[in-house]
Formats: C-alpha cells, structure tokens, sequence
C-alpha cells in the first residue's frame, strides 16, 4: 500500500467519523429538547439515558443514514483535493484513474462490513434496550386497536378474536377451529380467553365445545377451561414498526416463517425490512463511485457545487427506494427487487459517470 493510498483512507476514515459525530450530536440535542419534559417527570435515570437510550440511538440512526453520509464525506474531500490539484498531480504522477479508486474500495470495504454487521445482528439487540427505554419514560402503553384478529398457529388451528385488550391479556368472542385436510372437526366459541400468568396457560370462559364425525355433531358447555396454544400475548403487543427492528436476521427469519404460516398481511413489509438490511450497505460501494467519479474534477463553484449535484443524487436515490417499496407493498412487486433495483439503476449511473470522468 502506497502513502498516497494511506493519505486518502485517513482523510475518508476521519472525515466521516467527524461528519457523522455532528450529525449524531445535533440529532441528540434536538431529540433531547423533544423529550426533555417526559424524562424529566417519569424521573428517567442519567446513566440510563446516556447508555441504554442515546447510545443505542446515535448506532440505529448513525448506521440508517451512513450511507448519505459517506456520500457527502467523500463529494467533501475528493473535491476539495481537487480545488487543490492534489488529484491532477496524483493522475500526472502515473498513477491511473481506477489505480486511484483502490483506498475509496478498501474504506468502502470497511464501512459496508460494519454496517452489514450493525444491520444484521447489533442493532436489533441495541433496539430492544431503546425502545424499552423509551416506552418506560416517553411514550404511552401501547394500546392494540385491531378488530377481528385471525391467526393460524398449527398446520390444521385457527383462532378468532373479535377483538383484544392488552392491558389485561383479554380476547373477546374467542375461537378455535381444528381441521382434518378440508374439513372441520372440532370448534370451541367462548366468550372471552384470558391468559393466566400463573399457569402459563389461556382460560376460556363460557364455552361451548362441537364436535364434528361426519353427519354427526355433539355439543358440550362449560364455564371455564384451560387451555395451552401456540399463542402468546406478546404476539399482540408487537407494532409492525417495531417489531422486525428488535429481531437479529436469525430470528426475523424464524418470525417470517412464521407469519407466513399465520397468513398475516405483514409479510411483505418484514421481508422489505430483511432484504434492506443487507441491501442499504452495498449502496456504500455505488455512493463512493458516483462520489468520486463526480467530485475529483475541478469546477466553478468548487465544493458547493459538487456538494449541491450530490445531494440531489442523493434524493432521488432515496426517492427511489420509496417508490419501490410502495409497489412493493401495494402493486405486488417482490420484496427483494424492491430492494435492489434502486442499487441496480444507480450502480447503472456509476458505471456511466465513471466513463465519462476525467482520467
């Protein structure tokens, strides 16, 4: 490794860690001045406030938004060293334009791997604490609204709630069906079905039992009954926005699995969550190149002007995963190409504007 390559992975590296520390600090205080009156009265602790909530922040949030921000950093240096005819002077030494993309690659390299790494394992554990943080000392008990809750929880069970409560672990107008192949063979319809903690069991009041054998049906009431499914009201309590970002890949795979055995209209959203994890920091590589390729030219205007052309590269890359993800959600594309034809498109413009850089 040559000292100029050295000098460029330096400036990278320290540029983009001072850019995201103030970013990461003015998000804070502005998050802070936000909060600052719930913490306060629920009596948050300092040290938990600072390790458990805005440490766990600056890593989701910092990581979210990593690949803007290593765009920017690298439009920043590149052009100011081309403002300075560091770049000419490296191309007139004899050292080629794609020899001199070799320590963008290595930084690149470096950042994608941490945050492939964030993505896939750290961040959703960090999420648990922030989100638990702040459920305790900003926001409100959640509360579930849905109506006519089904699930299938076996491959021949279903379950019915009319509707849920939370704060009590109640379902109201409670059914189980049991199925042979096509058929039904057995159904309970009670009341209500309330979890018992103790018995780590569902207790279903007012029942009334059917049994199906072909042309016959028998019929049995009760007043209560035990009952043990493959139902925890943890299920209930989970918001779509929440509750992919608390899972590490390994068990968002399990939990997809699982809703698409349940028939949950969710799925799509989960997978777009799965693919983005690993997606979004392979947008690194494309944001240096378009970086680079863009910025190490000199032109009127200087860093501004790069800066201004990159930010609205930026937007419409953004724009972009949008309006895949909502085609993805609403129009039936796969999740998966949603995810990668925003990179595919601009790894297009890359490639174009790499052509036509000067070398």
């Amino acid at each position: 490794m040559k000292i100029i390559d050295i000098y460029i992975i330096k400036k990278f590296l320290t540029t983009f860690f001072f850019i995201l520390g103030i970013i990461m600090l003015i998000a804070c205080i502005f998050d802070y001045s936000e909060k600052m009156d719930d913490f306060t009265e629920r009596g948050a602790p300092f040290i938990g406030l600072i390790v458990d909530y805005y440490f766990n922040f600056v890593l989701f949030y910092g990581n979210m938004f990593s690949p803007l921000l290593i765009f920017i950093t690298v439009i920043f240096f590149t052009s100011k060293m081309a403002s300075q005819t560091e770049i000419v002077a490296i191309l007139s030494s004899g050292v080629s334009f794609k020899r001199m993309l070799f320590p963008y690659l290595i930084c690149s390299i470096i950042l994608a791997s941490m945050s492939l790494m964030l993505n896939h394992y750290l961040i959703p554990n960090a999420n648990k604490v922030r989100i638990k943080f702040e459920e305790d000392y900003f926001k409100m008990a959640y509360k579930n609204y849905d109506n006519d809750i089904h699930k299938q929880i076996g491959d021949n069970d279903f379950v019915y709630f009319e509707k849920y409560n939370v704060q009590s672990d109640i379902g109201y107008k409670f059914t189980l069906e049991h199925y042979k192949g096509r058929e039904m063979i057995f159904k309970i319809s009670s009341d209500y079905a309330q979890w018992d903690t103790t018995k780590e069991c569902w207790v279903i009041h007012n029942y009334v039992k059917r049994f199906i054998d072909g042309d016959e049906e028998r019929l049995e009431r009760g007043r209560s009954l035990d009952t043990i499914l493959e139902l925890h009201p943890s299920e209930f309590e989970e918001r779509l926005e929440y509750t992919t970002q608390m899972m590490s890949t390994p068990e968002l795979n399990r939990y997809i699995d699982r809703e698409i055995l349940s028939g949950s209209e969710n799925v799509t959203y989960h997978l777009i969550e799965k693919h983005q994890r690993t997606s979004v920091p392979f947008a690194t590589f494309i944001m240096v190149f378009i970086g680079v390729c863009m910025s190490s030219r000199k032109v009127r205007g200087g860093i501004g002007a790069h800066l201004a052309l990159g930010l609205l590269i930026a937007v419409t890359y953004i724009f972009a995963i949008k309006v895949a993800t909502v085609y993805a959600t609403n129009a039936g594309l796969s999740p998966f190409y949603a995810c990668w034809i925003p990179n595919i498109l601009y790894g297009i413009m890359s490639f174009y504007i790499y052509r036509i850089a000067p070398k």
